[in-house]
């Protein structure tokens, strides 16, 4: 029995978007927002055995970056053979829905090069669908608090397609949706150089880079410099990054990001010994977070949580064994309460690695194995990178957990 042409269409679409079957699966989660669709329901549909939902198919198209009334119109065609059973499907007409600019962005190699590709097209694409890219992206950036990279990047390649795929379609919404797009791939580079790919993490954040030129959203690059900066080649590199960064993010409306911004400059020159420019960059940072509101701001800005200010706080204080340390260690503590935020693990970490530069070995080593039993139960990249400096400053009678941290910090 032939298969339905409405089955092919998917099909088809699936391989213009050189995407397994599994990688379609998840392309339409990451459109929904949901993980919900699997790969044998999409077999399902493309060997006849299923027509998607109208809900459903509009996740496809978004996914596909292709129309939804055309799939609307086959899907229904398709089910009015099925009610009437017709045994002979090879006349009627297969219709084709993907252009040049999709398949010109799926020949690709990798989810950098697609995107890089989509920049230069436009289209229109609806505005609900817009919305529903936008929110997921910054889903994507809360989930980073409590979820390990590895866990994390198929779901953020996956949703870097999907606006790949949207973007020849934005017309009115291309600037949003490219931000948007931005912020996907920055975050999906910070997870690769977790992961120890590091020139995959910098192609990410070349192409965060220019949506940021194409969007005219310097916050964008900033984004991308403040990611980058972790890895740069020197102490001086990364202060002139971090220093571009602080200036992409003056304005209204950036005081969560110009915190971030002020408060990882502040970490990078306290390490390199300057002390004065680091706590001038600290009282900067601290004072934009004054007046700043990480939940509706850009999305990427909602990690920086008063937490996260926090452990910026203590890793200053830290490294450059400022009597204000313990002050601020217990503040922390108070703050974090009985219970364990998202955002948590990354201040266990830095009080651990403050009061063990500070002198306070003793209680340095018990928020140690606080940090140690929480990284477990909450993986995040900031918490692996955490693990490698506290498992260096700590005692030898504590040979057994920096042992343990280390192993946890290898990608």
């Amino acid at each position: 029995m032939a298969v339905d042409p409405f089955a092919e269409l998917l099909r088809h679409l699936r391989r213009n978007a050189n995407r397994t079957q599994d990688e379609q699966a998840g392309a339409i989660n990451a459109a929904s927002g949901r993980a919900t669709m699997t790969r044998r329901e999409v077999n399902r549909y493309e060997n006849g055995a299923n027509v998607p939902t109208d809900h459903t198919l509009g996740n496809i198209a978004l996914a596909c970056g292709v129309p939804l009334e055309p799939l609307l119109r086959e899907a229904k065609a398709a089910r009015a053979r099925r009610r009437e059973k017709a045994e002979d499907l090879d006349d009627v007409k297969r219709r084709t829905l993907l252009g040049g600019a999709v398949i010109g962005a799926a020949a690709a190699a990798e989810p950098w090069g697609r995107l890089a590709y989509a920049l230069s097209k436009g289209s229109k694409i609806d505005p609900e669908s817009v919305g529903v890219l936008i929110d997921h992206a910054a889903r994507l950036h809360v989930d980073e608090l409590n979820e390990s990279a590895l866990s994390l990047q198929s779901r953020v390649e996956a949703h870097l397609d999907a606006i790949t795929a949207a973007l020849p379609r934005a017309g009115t919404h291309e600037r949003a949706l490219t931000i948007a797009a931005g912020e996907t791939a920055a975050l999906a580079g910070w997870v690769a150089w977790d992961l120890g790919e590091h020139d995959k993490a910098t192609s990410y954040y070349r192409v965060t880079s220019e949506c940021a030129k194409k969007a005219g959203h310097p916050p964008l690059r900033a984004l991308a410099l403040g990611y980058a900066s972790y890895g740069a080649p020197s102490p001086a590199r990364a202060l002139e990054m971090l220093s571009q960064a602080a200036q992409d993010v003056r304005g209204r409306g950036n005081a969560t990001a110009a915190a971030w911004a002020l408060g990882r400059y502040a970490e990078e020159a306290a390490q390199s010994g300057d002390d004065a420019a680091a706590l001038r960059a600290l009282d900067q940072a601290r004072f934009a977070y004054d007046f700043a509101d990480h939940t509706s701001e850009q999305a990427w800005v909602r990690f920086v949580t008063p937490y996260r200010m926090d452990s910026l706080t203590l890793s200053v204080y830290g490294e450059l064994k400022r009597q204000e340390l313990t002050a601020t260690a217990d503040s922390a503590v108070e703050r974090l309460g009985g219970g364990l935020p998202e955002s948590g693990v990354v201040v266990l970490g830095d009080l651990a690695s403050a009061l063990l530069r500070g002198g306070d070995v003793d209680r340095g080593a018990y928020v140690a194995h606080q940090f140690a039993a929480a990284a477990e139960s909450k993986p995040n990249t900031m918490g692996r990178q955490r693990a490698q400096t506290i498992a260096a400053g700590l005692p030898d009678t504590e040979h057994a957990l920096a042992s343990h941290l280390l192993t946890f910090a290898t990608p």
